[in-house]
């Protein structure tokens, strides 16, 4: 089973129980937030896709960092079944797929949003909204910065691109002036 579909299977499951229990918001953030920590920390990282190392090892390092983050019983149960099942790996999937069931239910659409440089939040406002009229839908924003694009935005919402970079239209004008 490839990474995605065990990361929409897990989050589906996750997506259900924090539904029911009504702490599905709450539960989002908590996730995110171990996400980040094993995203942020190439030794937790290591550590817990280490097949040398025990699984009460990884276990115990699991069960500390929920108690440090003081997360729900549900997310700890969550993060450690995925450490039993040698998943920890795919926490930052498990994370980023429960985010947008939860988007979804709320109609919300991500957006990611890609510049050279930091721009005002009142571009980003500017910006939202015509990502709203252009979609018919309610935009929430995702930050990037990658300085190869050298200027503009590049906008991407699910499929759809908007492809605004200075990259891009120095490629454009170097395609129509360079003979194939």
């Amino acid at each position: 089973m490839i990474p995605n579909e065990v990361s929409r299977r897990y989050a589906k499951a996750l997506f259900e129980l924090a539904t029911e229990a009504g702490t599905l918001d709450s539960v989002v953030t908590e996730l995110a937030r171990i996400a980040s920590a094993f995203e942020g920390n190439a030794e937790l990282e290591r550590a817990l896709s280490n097949p040398l190392i025990a699984l009460e090892a990884k276990r115990a390092i699991l069960t500390d960092l929920t108690v440090a983050l003081q997360v729900s019983p549900i997310t700890k149960h969550t993060v450690l079944l995925l450490g039993d099942r040698r998943r920890a790996h795919a926490l930052p999937a498990v994370a980023r797929s429960l985010a947008e069931l939860a988007d979804k239910k709320k109609g919300i659409v991500r957006a990611e949003v890609t510049s050279a440089v930091n721009l005002p939040d009142s571009y980003y406002e500017r910006l939202k909204t015509q990502l709203e009229r252009v979609t018919g839908k309610k935009i929430t924003i995702d930050r990037r910065l990658d300085p190869t694009i050298l200027g503009g935005v590049v906008a991407r919402i699910g499929d759809r691109i908007f492809d605004g970079s200075l990259q891009s239209r120095l490629s454009e004008v170097r395609q129509h002036l360079l003979p194939n």
